[in-house]
């Protein structure tokens, strides 16, 4: 597709609306899957009731975005001006994905359905949910520099592109499934951070017995989940001043995959993150961080990651059969997430930023 030179437009707010809605379609699609996946003991064939939904869910969300083309195509424009902006990568994704979707029916026919982790690794699968992601964030990059957005939108606003980076959160989480502490039940929790091996002195002679099985996989869990939740919010948060809301609507979004995989057997914990988003969104209000402020925006990511995960512990105890016997565990393994939390939030922003006007000329661009 040609650059012509002429300025693309943008869409407007209901258009990335519907947008969003179909990326949920999509993604729940998803997520019917693998529950299947994760609950039924054996999977014969590609051709199933929540394949129909994933694959039905991307020929909507694909109709909508080359439907956004076409209106502009029939209205005079050529080349890339055609496609709003922040729709481009989705459109670039649509061929690609049904390529990998071809591919991943071929390999299961050929080398049969996986149920383990295996699952997570397909090369046809790893194609599929890069191009997806491509496919659901398009209303976060028509946002993004979109005129009318401002540095403080509302809510209702910025809803589209933050339900399609939740969206897109949640399938980093899907494929990080065996590191995913959203997954444990409050008794495991409980249970692992109890437990120390009695075996003796350390490896050298001597130092701390070592944890017993389950306390590092559950502890190593907490650390890829931390990042993989704070990580887009901290991306937001650099660019917007986020409504109250935002993080909730997101976490609320994040824990539905896991939620999904484990049949919902481990409702306390999924809500112990929204009750989090919740957390985070009073921070957001006193804290006031962005990307002017960085002090604040350091004090934001390491205060949610502390509260976050002081929550997960907290619940898991309360409808777990109390506190886990092993105090450093449960005490400083909120710690940990909140420095985790604020080195992710100097890695996001280094340095204050200075806020940039958007241009006349984008201000006054031409609406798709």
């Amino acid at each position: 597709m040609a650059d012509t030179g002429e300025p693309r437009g943008w869409v407007s707010t209901r258009t990335d609306l519907v947008m969003a809605l179909l990326g949920v379609w999509f993604g729940v699609g998803l997520m019917i899957d693998a529950w299947a996946h994760s609950n039924l003991a054996e999977l014969e064939t590609f051709f199933t009731p929540w394949h129909a939904v994933f694959y039905s869910g991307f020929v909507v969300v694909s109709g909508w975005i080359i439907w956004q083309v076409w209106r502009n195509v029939r209205a005079g424009r050529q080349g890339l001006a055609a496609v709003p902006v922040g729709y481009l990568a989705g459109l670039v994704a649509i061929p690609a994905f049904a390529a990998f979707g071809f591919a991943d029916m071929m390999w299961h026919t050929i080398l049969g359905i996986e149920t383990t982790i295996n699952i997570l690794f397909s090369p046809s699968h790893l194609g599929l949910i890069v191009t997806m992601m491509l496919i659901i964030t398009t209303p976060l990059r028509s946002a993004w520099n979109a005129p009318d957005v401002g540095a403080r939108p509302s809510l209702g606003r910025l809803l589209p592109a933050l339900l399609g980076l939740a969206f897109a959160a949640t399938l980093v989480s899907l494929f990080l499934s065996y590191g995913d502490a959203m997954q444990y039940r409050s008794e495991g929790i409980v249970q692992a951070f109890s437990m120390l091996k009695d075996s003796g002195p350390g490896p050298q002679g001597g130092g701390p017995r070592p944890v017993g099985p389950g306390a590092d996989r559950v502890a190593v869990a907490m650390v890829v989940t931390n990042v993989v939740m704070l990580s887009p919010v901290l991306l937001l948060v650099r660019r917007w001043l986020l409504p109250f809301g935002s993080v909730t609507v997101m976490y609320t979004v994040m824990v539905l995959m896991p939620g999904a995989q484990t049949a919902f057997r481990n409702v306390p914990i999924l809500l112990s993150f929204v009750a989090a988003g919740f957390v985070s969104d009073l921070l957001i209000r006193r804290l006031r961080p962005s990307g002017e402020r960085r002090a604040a925006y350091w004090a934001f990511a390491g205060l949610s990651a502390f509260a976050t995960w002081s929550l997960y512990i907290g619940v898991a105890s309360a409808t777990g059969g109390g506190l886990p016997d092993v105090p450093e565990l449960w005490t400083g393994a909120p710690v940990v997430a909140g420095l985790i939390g604020l080195a992710l939030g100097a890695l996001f922003l280094p340095n204050a930023v200075t806020a940039e006007p958007v241009p006349l000329s984008a201000a006054g661009a031409e609406r798709a």
